[in-house]
């Protein structure tokens, strides 16, 4: 079996899940599988897409379902047969892809896990139930790990496809946390992979050199401060602005990498108020910046995330809550200090490998600022950066991916 088929609601832009479904594509690819891509957005190449908008979480037929089944206990019946009927057009859709590709595994990428789209994820249970078809069910997030989905009134639907149990599939989880309650809460063994990078290929020289910089209107000696995520609550970007207002720079600025995510731009607005207030300038660089891994595609933004870090002088990661931590190993592959919140998963799979970096419990104080100080010196930061990369080699890599998933993919034959 050589022909995998990704489903996902979309993989297109700089998202963790877009990273690690070509992380996936790559190392399946290099071992001689074939990968196709169904979703509502795609940036992968065109000869192996099958783009279906109505998978999209932000179709507005999608969205309107999505507003009417959270928040209420209830659903109205002209909501289930709504469901029912994009349900039932979905998988004749993806029936329609697994004939024109000839798919032999199916790879759900968080279209099983977390509910952006019912209709989906009903239309791809139902399609493994009866085709049998071998399934890699890859989860990146959890209805339960999110306050948003707590109160719903799909509860049947989250309990039969969210993720569902069926014969043929195998449950892949990004840390040790979900594991425990993916089989806790639905009694389903499941293998840990966590997020990668391919450290055996170390990043190349900025095509672009110092660029970026220039045109951000940073000098020589300004230090560039990264804040590598989305403009979402729980990356809790006030951390890093108090940061950097602690840091008393010459120039008081934050980078933010990403636009806002899927819920709504009123956090972003509140990040500026309270960058205001201490004096710190926020420069969003959302419209600017996309993913050097990006399928082969032509990036279409004129700088991509590797020009970012590349440029940036310290990385700040204080998340409350993260699955895994992507821009994490991406600081550490480009070899750059980080400052990071000790988020429960942090603790848990990524501190024990023993990575050298700037830690701080939910809030940041003097003493953090003097320990980037310190961090900061050239001898000591070269010497932690290269001691970084190769952990992130040892416990993160391509090479731990592919011993992991081509051992799933082996056992359906």
């Amino acid at each position: 079996m050589k022909r995998v088929g990704f489903l996902s609601t979309r993989i297109a832009g700089t998202d963790g899940v877009t990273l690690e479904t070509y992380k996936w594509y790559q190392v399946l690819e290099r071992n001689g599988y074939e990968c196709f891509f169904f979703a509502g957005g795609l940036g992968t190449p065109p000869e192996r897409s099958f783009l279906e908008p109505k998978a999209h979480f932000e179709d507005p037929e999608i969205l309107e379902i999505h507003a009417a089944c959270f928040g209420t206990t209830t659903r109205k019946a002209s909501l289930s047969e709504k469901i029912q009927d994009l349900k039932d057009y979905l998988k004749s859709r993806l029936y329609e892809f697994c004939g024109q590709f000839d798919i032999e595994i199916l790879i759900p990428e968080n279209a099983l896990a977390i509910p952006m789209n019912i209709p989906l994820g009903l239309a791809i249970t139902e399609l493994i139930a009866e085709t049998g078809m071998p399934t890699i069910a890859h989860h990146h997030d959890f209805s339960w790990e999110r306050r948003r989905f707590l109160i719903s009134a799909v509860q049947d639907y989250l309990q039969r496809s969210f993720p569902p149990n069926l014969r043929s599939m195998q449950h892949v989880v990004i840390n040790s946390a979900a594991s425990r309650q993916l089989s806790y809460r639905r009694g389903l063994s499941n293998v840990v992979i966590p997020n990668v990078f391919d450290f055996a290929s170390p990043p190349p020289p900025p095509p672009r050199g110092k660029l970026l910089r220039e045109e951000l209107g940073f000098e020589d000696d300004d230090l560039f401060v990264l804040q590598p995520t989305r403009i979402v609550p729980r990356k809790w970007i006030e951390r890093a602005v108090e940061l950097v207002s602690l840091m008393k720079l010459r120039r008081l600025r934050l980078v933010v990498s990403h636009e806002s995510g899927d819920e709504g731009d009123l956090y972003g607005r509140r990040v500026m108020e309270y960058a205001e207030r201490l004096g710190v300038e926020i420069i969003y660089m959302g419209d600017w910046v996309g993913s050097a891994r990006c399928f082969g595609i032509r990036c279409e933004t004129k700088y991509t995330m590797d020009d970012a870090y590349q440029n940036a002088d310290l990385v700040t990661y204080p998340s409350g809550y993260e699955g895994f931590g992507n821009a994490f190993l991406e600081a550490i592959y480009f070899k750059k200090p980080i400052v990071v919140n000790r988020y429960s998963t942090f603790i848990e799979d990524i501190e024990p490998c023993g990575f050298e970096v700037i830690s701080f419990e939910s809030f940041v104080t003097q003493e953090i600022v003097d320990r980037i100080k310190l961090f900061l010196e050239p001898e000591h930061l070269s010497r932690v950066a290269d001691n970084n990369y190769e952990l992130g080699k040892q416990h993160f890599s391509y090479e731990v991916l592919e011993k992991k998933l081509l051992s799933l993919v082996e056992s359906f034959r």
